[in-house]
């Protein structure tokens, strides 16, 4: 069985000497390991670089999903169908552990592997799965799919997350003196140290809690007999639960849980951190909620030609670049839909995770303006959209494939499949504009912006998620001024006239009549990310202000 030193494989520098547990459903590490989803496995794959760029001495837990979340194919007709293909990396290094995990009263066992830290230039990450000889197939599919649709498929898997995640440090004799849950996905660990302390307090040292969303939908609840019944609670009762967490009600939500068990937790944008306290410090047991905005690792993220005429200031070098990639981009576009884009047209991107509030379409919801932008002769532009749904929410499904419907015949509009790291990597070298109009205060921080900026793209954008904490209009973005609060429909209305007046009467005009302000726009906009919203900055604070 692999040792400390065979894990690490360098020495942790001595102001991160503290050993971190880092419990994530899903890393976006490298396009070779599919095991994410959007933006919070990005978020977690930067962290994980940029731990190791630091010589932190963080090691992340997470799942090895057989099938991935799932692949973006297309059908007969061109719309988007969600397959399942299985992966087999062959560049994880088997930990030589196999224990067992108790799910739904039996045992399952679980096989740790590692992806080591030299391979992808990340902390190490320890990988559990479930498919192995010994189980039966029930249990061999808690690890095939993330975010399983079968209720109880997703409470075992985060049994295993959170009960095998901590059994597996155990064994590996990597016990750590803090576990961060990045999510509530893995609450279980929590069960698990309290039967190894048998103390709230005790628990609360060593744990500490990132909230991601704040989507009431999104922060996960059960009922709490189906999760008794499942062993969720590990050696815990019900009614042991309910008084030393002081919850009521018949749902247990992983969240409010989460928050009673860490002694600290944080939002990720400042904005996010108020609508999180908003949420949940009614309660009574909840723990400090403070502010750690997310983050992006440049190395990974960056196009080194780019960051190297923004580093001398060379102008010329910079626009040249920007075009190569842009024609890299148009290359993907080509195969996907056969249409031909042109480097010297205005490039608008929509890109990343797929749910409604997001909005999508929102561009295209007064179909004549939109079309007029489309057709103008003297600003054209081109839009590209991109992105995952969830792939049972059929709402969102039916949305991506009808911006495909209306894209299909536009000459300059196009749909791609396949939103995954790659792809995800050259839309951001090779849009201009980067497009993101969620509806205010639904979004906690909304970090694909901050790697388009590295990448000399401007951030068109509504002022919610980490926006606010870099914007200045019209110096290094593009603001679309929120609504005043009312209906939805009227919102949107509102919201929608705001982004194409920007688009049409200060985008458009600054990249065709004025570059030089475009390309300082540009370079300040780059300047201000770094190292703001720079992953190492992510990465010290969270050892700074909660792990020590």
């Amino acid at each position: 069985m692999l040792n400390r030193n065979d894990i690490f494989g360098y020495t942790p520098g001595p102001q991160y000497n503290k050993p971190v547990a880092y419990f994530s459903m899903e890393f976006a590490i490298d396009q070779a390991l599919k095991i994410y989803s959007g933006g919070l496995g990005f978020l977690a794959g930067s962290h994980l670089r940029s731990a190791y760029e630091l010589k932190q001495n963080l090691v992340g837990v997470g799942l090895l999903w057989k099938y991935g979340y799932y692949d973006q194919l297309r059908d007969g007709n061109n719309y988007m169908k969600p397959d399942f293909i299985r992966k087999d990396p062959t560049f994880l290094r088997d930990t030589g552990l196999t224990f067992t995990v108790e799910v739904h009263g039996a045992p399952v066992h679980v096989k740790a592997y590692l992806l080591r830290p030299e391979i992808f230039g990340s902390a190490p990450l320890l990988l559990l799965s479930t498919d192995v000889p010994e189980n039966d197939e029930v249990s061999r599919s808690i690890t095939h799919c993330l975010y399983d649709p079968n209720e109880s498929t997703r409470i075992a898997q985060s049994i295993i997350l959170g009960i095998g995640g901590a059994m597996a440090l155990d064994q590996l004799q990597l016990t750590p003196e803090v576990y961060h849950m990045n999510e509530g996905h893995g609450v279980a660990l929590n069960f698990y140290l309290y039967a190894k302390f048998n103390s709230l307090e005790e628990v609360k040292k060593r744990v500490v809690f990132t909230t991601h969303t704040p989507e009431m939908a999104g922060n996960e609840s059960h009922n709490y007999g189906l999760l008794k019944e499942m062993s969720f609670f590990y050696r815990m009762q019900e009614h042991e639960v309910r008084s030393v967490l002081n919850m009521e009600g018949d749902q247990f939500n992983y969240t409010l849980a989460a928050l009673k068990f860490a002694r600290k937790a944080n939002g990720v944008s400042k904005i996010h951190s108020e609508v999180a306290r908003d949420m949940w410090s009614a309660n009574p047991g909840v723990c400090e909620i403070t502010s750690i905005t997310n983050a992006q690792n440049k190395v990974y993220w960056v196009d080194k030609v780019l960051d190297k005429a923004l580093t001398i200031g060379d102008d010329q070098l910079l626009v040249r670049r920007k075009k190569e990639l842009k024609r890299e981009l148009f290359k993907i576009v080509a195969d996907q839909c056969g249409k031909l884009f042109d480097e010297n047209v205005l490039t608008i991107v929509w890109a990343r995770r797929f749910a409604g509030y997001k909005r999508a379409d929102l561009m295209m919801r007064d179909w004549e303006r939109f079309m007029r932008l489309i057709k103008s002769t003297e600003f054209p532009v081109q839009v590209i959209w991109a992105g995952k749904p969830y792939p049972k929410d059929e709402g969102a499904i039916g949305m991506f494939n009808q911006i495909i419907a209306k894209s299909n015949p536009i000459a300059n509009c196009a749909v791609l499949t396949g939103y995954e790291l790659s792809l995800s990597a050259a839309l951001k070298k090779g849009a201009d504009v980067w497009l993101n109009n969620p509806r205010m205060y639904r979004e906690a921080s909304g970090t694909s912006g901050m790697a388009a900026a590295m990448n000399c793209a401007i951030n068109l954008s509504m002022p919610d998620g980490w926006v606010p904490e870099f914007a200045r209009e019209k110096e290094n973005c593009f603001v679309i001024q929120p609504a005043a609060d009312q209906s939805s429909e009227d919102k949107d209305r509102l919201e929608y006239e705001s982004m194409m007046d920007v688009l049409e009467k200060t985008v458009l005009p600054i990249y065709y009549k004025d570059q030089p302000q475009w390309i300082n726009i540009v370079k300040q906009a780059a300047a201000d990310i770094v190292p703001a919203f720079e992953a190492g900055r992510l990465a010290d604070q969270y050892y700074k202000l909660m792990y020590q």
